[in-house]
C-alpha cells in the first residue's frame, strides 16, 4: 500500500468507530517524519482503544503492519506506519497538544473526499 491508501483505510476505519474531528495533514514537504499525520478524537478511553484497534485491524487485513504503537494505556494512542502516523486522542489530550497548530504549515487533506473513494 502507498501512503494515501494507508490514510484512506485509517480514515474509514476511524469513521466506522465514530471517531470525531478526523483530520489529515500532509507533512511530506515540511518534515522527514512521515508523509501524513492522521488525527482522530474519541469520547472515552474505551472508544479511542476501539478506534485504534479497528485501524490496526483494517490495515493488517490490507497487509500493513505498524512499525510501532505507543500509548495503548493512555489518552493518546500513536500508530506509526512509517509514512503515516495516526494519532487517536481523548478530547482533553488533543486540545492540550494541539498538533494541528504545530503542523499548520502542512497540507490539510479533505477527509470527506478520502471516505468517498
Amino acid at each position: 500500500m502507498n501512503s494515501i491508501e494507508i490514510v484512506k483505510t485509517a480514515v474509514k476505519a476511524a469513521d466506522s468507530k465514530k471517531g470525531e474531528d478526523i483530520q489529515v495533514i500532509g507533512i511530506r514537504d515540511i518534515s522527514v517524519l512521515a508523509d501524513y499525520f492522521v488525527l482522530v478524537t474519541g469520547d472515552s478511553s474505551t472508544q479511542i482503544k476501539a478506534i485504534a484497534d479497528e485501524i490496526e485491524f483494517k490495515l493488517k487485513e490490507a497487509g500493513e503492519e505498524p512499525h510501532h504503537i505507543e500509548g495503548k494505556q493512555s489518552g493518546w494512542i500513536c500508530l506509526d506506519y512509517s509514512t503515516v502516523v495516526i494519532h487517536v486522542f481523548y478530547k482533553e489530550q488533543r486540545r492540550y497538544f494541539k498538533l494541528e497548530r504545530l503542523w499548520e504549515d502542512g497540507d490539510i487533506i479533505d477527509t470527506e473526499k478520502l471516505m468517498e473513494d
